[in-house]
């Protein structure tokens, strides 16, 4: 049957005004065709040094949402961030819903894309979740550092999605604070202000998957209105399940257990935190984070999608990689399982 299709259409000068800048976080006006509804959006470029691959990636915003079409240009599999994603939900982390599609620009095939849902306000309010505020983690400055030497702001490496001024002087003043604080009175800060049970379900599913970019960026903060506390979303997975960023193979171990922030080094610095990290890295090694339980996933989302892929003429990988990424994946489930055993053993309790 074959993948969904979108189909954009943008006027000439339009598509002028789109190609002279791919750096630009300018939209132009386009319309997108999908099934038999035509409806009005805004397209840009999105993406950091993805910008300059053939198979770009786009931002489209309609009059009610916004969509990220993703290349997955670095990924052999096409199936990184999707199978990220579904993970975190699997173990109680809101994420971005994803959807493999075909993407057609002014009757031009440009391949297969992955349809990454937008957390901004729509998102929370699909899953009756009250926010206050939403900031993305944008850049390596994202990483909960102290900032007093440095002079930089607390508020580096962040961009606010919701909020005001007063959101952006409270992240700012919870960084400062896990500074300031030490002993009882840290632990008593962060009870109140982070949300426990949410950051280690976040650090383990990072630590997992094994995302060495997803500690100092390409993470969602946001505030719960009525708990007034911090919770995390994770954003752009593709460098996991065994391979970094550019879709190079890594070692299953670069990830370590315990993360590389400073927020992170803060909670573990608490025995009874560091407990529940381990009941919690325990549970998920006997439930969800299996071969067993992961591979009929990766299969199925393979089969969907291979068809496409192979008519893909802006692919980066041959077919016979992509063939074999789900033993690619396999493999670092495998050896993942045992590089978490062999550490939490060492995991001061």
């Amino acid at each position: 049957m074959g993948l969904p299709v979108y189909q954009v259409f943008i006027n000439n000068k339009e598509f002028e005004l789109l190609k002279s800048d791919i750096w630009s976080d300018s939209f132009v006006q386009a319309q997108m065709l999908h099934g038999r509804k035509r409806v009005p959006i805004r397209i840009r470029y999105r993406g950091g040094h993805t910008r300059e691959y053939p198979k770009k990636s786009y931002e489209i915003r309609t009059s009610s949402r916004t969509y990220h079409f993703n290349a997955e240009y670095d990924d052999p599999s096409m199936m990184r961030n999707a199978l990220s994603f579904r993970f975190f939900e699997s173990i109680n982390v809101p994420s971005p819903g994803t959807k493999h599609c075909v993407l057609y620009i002014n009757n031009k095939i440009a391949g297969v894309y992955l349809q990454i849902e937008g957390v901004k306000t729509p998102f929370f309010h699909r899953r009756g979740i009250p926010v206050r505020s939403i900031i993305y983690a944008v850049n390596d400055n994202a990483d909960f550092t102290d900032k007093r030497l440095s002079k930089k702001s607390y508020f580096s490496g962040y961009s606010l999605i919701k909020g005001g001024e007063r959101d952006r002087a409270k992240l700012s003043q919870f960084i400062r604070a896990i500074h300031v604080h030490e002993g009882e009175e840290l632990q008593r800060y962060l009870e109140r202000h982070l949300d426990i049970n949410n950051f280690l379900r976040w650090l383990s599913g990072a630590v997992l998957t094994g995302n060495y970019d997803g500690f100092n960026q390409n993470y969602t903060l946001f505030e719960h209105r009525s708990r007034r506390v911090y919770r995390m979303i994770p954003w752009d997975y593709e460098g996991t399940w065994g391979r970094n960023c550019y879709g190079k193979l890594v070692d299953s171990n670069l990830v370590k257990i315990h993360g590389y922030n400073k927020l992170t080094e803060k909670v573990l610095s608490y025995k009874a935190y560091r407990q529940q990290y381990k009941n919690l890295l325990t549970n998920l090694l006997d439930t969800v984070f299996t071969v067993r339980r992961q591979l009929p996933i990766v299969y199925r989302m393979y089969n969907n999608i291979a068809d496409d892929v192979y008519k893909d003429p802006n692919q980066k990988w041959s077919n016979k990689i992509f063939d074999g990424e789900p033993d690619t994946i396999r493999h670092y489930i495998e050896n993942r399982r045992q590089d978490i055993s062999d550490q939490l053993r060492r995991l001061d309790s």
